[in-house]
């Protein structure tokens, strides 16, 4: 009897070297090893001919990508947890299932969350850089370099599912009041833990709140959710923190809002034109508003590797004759 064969599977960038080994040994395999971004004529080859695509969050799938699919194409396995990057209805008409890696990047997401929450108030990387510019430090001194307290502040989280709920965890411990803003309540345990406050309204919560947290999913529902209009809601000392996706924000509106001193600053690790980086925000960063940050919210080495294991589940899952366990439907990206 032949042995069953291998699923062709081809990556868009590279892995770290124990997922590729791993899907190796499993796979037929096609990887990119000088990591240069994958143009759309090569993406446009690997579909006609391959079983399974592995994307990130930079390349985009869309619908006319997805059309030209060759029949062998069966499943799209985004690594990233995000999937605003894949034309899910386009996929799912050509009967193509797509799965994310979720569940994997919550805590590293959380962790950079409430790092970009205590940098910005606190001045953290202007204070780092006095010492590496080359200028001597001229000591301490009562009234210099002066940030603001986070302790007993509001912070509004929007979106309470599994990166909001972690990072209001880790808020907490730090003396922050917790609210949120999302579609229902969460758990009355966790609720009733956090000593949180749940609105329904978010330009009342907007209002109320000296620091705003975007942990919610990129969908055609939260594009420019913080719009000019809530933005300007906002009191004049309080901060935004983005580890989401930059398309929620509407980020010339933000820019505005910072150079008027409308609101007091910005701590972003995402921007609405990724990798473009607008200039604005760049100088704002130079003149302390603003913490920018190149996407790292999950780049660690334990999370990257569980995303690449998440992958590979997938893949084994569905070629197994299995629903995949991070299986995305319409309507729940």
């Amino acid at each position: 009897m032949a042995a069953k064969q291998k699923p062709k599977v081809y990556i868009t960038r590279k892995l770290p070297d124990p997922v590729e080994q791993r899907m190796m040994e499993l796979f037929d395999v096609e990887m990119n090893i000088t990591d240069q971004p994958r143009s759309r004529p090569e993406l446009l080859a690997a579909i006609k001919s391959v079983d399974v695509l592995v994307p990130t969050v930079s390349d985009i799938i869309d619908a006319d990508l997805i059309s030209q699919a060759g029949p062998s194409l069966k499943l799209i396995t985004n690594f990233g947890n995000g999937v605003d990057n894949i034309d899910i209805k386009a996929a799912r008409a050509k009967g193509i299932i797509v799965t994310n890696t979720a569940n994997v990047l919550d805590e590293d997401t959380a962790d950079m969350t409430l790092a970009l929450i205590l940098a910005v108030p606190r001045r953290i990387v202007e204070g780092a850089q006095v010492l590496t510019s080359g200028e001597p430090w001229q000591g301490w001194s009562p009234t210099w370099m002066l940030g603001r307290s986070i302790y007993g502040k509001k912070l509004g989280i929007i979106g309470m599912g599994r990166v909001g709920t972690a990072v209001a965890k880790r808020a907490k411990a730090f003396g922050l009041d917790i609210h949120y803003h999302n579609r229902q309540k969460i758990d009355r345990t966790t609720h009733d833990q956090l000593e949180a406050t749940h609105w329904t309204d978010l330009d009342e919560m907007l209002k109320t709140v000296d620091i705003v947290s975007v942990n919610c999913p990129s969908t055609p529902e939260t594009y420019h959710l913080l719009s000019a209009d809530r933005i300007a809601l906002m009191k004049p000392g309080s901060y935004i923190v983005n580890t989401a996706r930059g398309e929620i924000i509407d980020e010339d509106a933000m820019i505005r809002a910072l150079q008027d001193e409308k609101i007091a600053g910005a701590g972003l690790d995402v921007f609405e034109h990724e990798p473009s980086v607008n200039e604005k925000l760049v100088q704002l960063a130079k003149s302390g508003k603003v913490t920018i940050m190149p996407h790292m919210g999950s780049a660690t080495i334990e999370g990257r590797i569980d995303m690449g294991n998440a992958v590979i589940i997938n893949i084994r899952t569905f070629f197994d004759g299995h629903r995949p366990p991070d299986m995305v439907l319409p309507g729940n990206d």
